[in-house]
């Protein structure tokens, strides 16, 4: 930004030493004709003047957002609209009542005349992550209402931000205005090297780069982290999204695409390290460890035991995933595990998840990184909901945190790696001019 304002000063200078030039050549302007010039101005008449007024007609636009409490009559109350006939349409309308009325977070825009009756209203929102959203149109058609829903392909905004840690992660993320989601994603990019819940530090900062996707202009929901920067202490973390081109297909737009691509890649280090690991740091997306893998008193046998896993506090029904690719080996109920699912990964590994209220997976299955095998819940001998997360080495007992972090990772293929610098010259162009976003609001 700064190079940008200087090269602008330079530039203005430079502009104003021609102009001068340009003026010393010219005459004297003291010594230039003088002509005084008169007309009559016949304004036109009031009344046509009122005429045109009356007979225009405006078109006024108004956006909010649906609630969970919306009515027909709330919700255009809310977006300023006083049309009885739209209310009882949306009343009676089956398209409405079940994409709009009683949903949460949905981008709605209401069309109106300049008397508040309404002409149009559409209500966007991406159900799916699938690259497109659905779009709910009511439209005034002579004198009645018609109702369509459609589909369309999302876009893909990017935008920049940076924060600095007083507290904690998501407390830094608020201050910047950046949404969860993406708080989210960048704790899982740096897992493998930072421990979100024991080793920020009071001054630590981050930039990130990110998408926001959008429909008709609409902003709908996070994307993809595009890059980040996080500095921990004296140590600085970089990453980067890259998908490796497809030798069967068209190669693929670098950084800064404009319409949101669904394709398969990963996160990198700058210098082309990968960051996925062969195992998720934590089968939860952002969770707080309770209990380590360390001897401790039992709450309900009331001794001390070795703790042979981890456990996650969270609430009842959130997401539960493998850690990495594998088979289901049991998924049911067993002692004072509760509803619990064993994975079988290669070398010998299997993941435990217990204590679950639900099981999403069955016996025999193939499941991949990172895919939903249930939900927390407080099932078999547990005092509250919680994960109890286990880590076994040929049957033997191993701290989950330790594997995670000394799994291994693969680096950018030779034949991407060219592709690969470039972007990643662009990205570190980008993360600079996300530092500097904090670092303008602060002064």
């Amino acid at each position: 930004m700064g190079a940008v304002a200087a090269a602008m000063l330079l530039g203005g200078g430079g502009a104003y030493a021609v102009a001068s030039a340009v003026v010393s050549l010219g005459p004297d302007a003291g010594q230039l004709p003088v002509r005084e010039v008169r007309e009559t101005v016949s304004p036109m008449a009031l009344e046509p003047q009122s005429e045109a007024l009356d007979l225009h007609r405006f078109r006024l636009f108004r956006s909010d957002f649906s609630r969970s409490t919306d009515t027909a009559d709330t919700l255009l109350k809310r977006l300023g609209i006083n049309d009885p006939a739209a209310a009882a349409f949306l009343r009676a309308d089956v398209n409405t009542q079940k994409t709009l009325l009683g949903r949460i977070g949905r981008s709605v825009t209401a069309e109106a005349t300049d008397t508040n009756a309404l002409l149009k209203l559409s209500a966007r929102w991406s159900p799916e992550d699938d690259g497109r959203f659905t779009r709910l149109v009511v439209e005034k058609q002579g004198t009645t209402f018609v109702s369509k829903i459609e589909t369309a392909p999302l876009t893909a905004s990017t935008r920049l931000a940076s924060g600095v840690i007083r507290t904690s992660l998501f407390a830094a993320t608020d201050d910047a205005r950046i949404p969860d989601a993406i708080a989210i994603q960048v704790a899982e990019i740096f897992s493998g090297d930072i421990d979100f819940h024991r080793s920020l530090r009071k001054g630590d900062r981050f930039s990130v780069v990110y998408e926001t996707l959008e429909g008709d202009g609409e902003p709908l929901r996070a994307g993809r982290v595009l890059s980040a920067e996080f500095v921990n202490g004296d140590k600085t973390y970089q990453a980067m999204w890259f998908q490796e081109p497809d030798t069967h297909a068209a190669l693929p737009q670098e950084q800064g695409h404009a319409t949101h691509s669904l394709t398969k890649g990963g996160y990198y280090t700058l210098d082309g390290q990968s960051l996925r690991r062969t195992y998720l740091a934590s089968p939860l997306e952002f969770s707080r460890v309770t209990s380590g893998f360390k001897m401790r008193f039992h709450p309900i046998l009331q001794q001390w035991r070795a703790h042979l896993g981890v456990d996650y506090a969270a609430p009842t029904g959130t997401p539960v995933r493998s850690i990495g690719d594998g088979v289901v080996e049991f998924a049911g109920v067993q002692n004072g595990f509760g509803n619990v699912v064993f994975v079988k990964h290669r070398n010998n590994h299997t993941t435990v998840y217990a204590h679950l209220s639900r099981i999403n997976v069955q016996r025999g299955q193939s499941i991949n990184q990172g895919q939903n095998i249930g939900a927390v819940g407080a099932t078999g001998w547990a005092t509250g909901p919680h994960l109890h997360f286990e880590f076994r080495v040929n049957g033997n007992h191993q701290d989950p945190l330790t594997i995670a972090r000394q799994s291994e990772t693969i680096p950018v293929s030779a034949a991407a790696k060219p592709l690969f610098m470039r972007s990643a010259s662009a990205v570190r162009q980008q993360l600079l001019a996300a530092a500097s976003v904090q670092q303008g609001a602060s002064q």
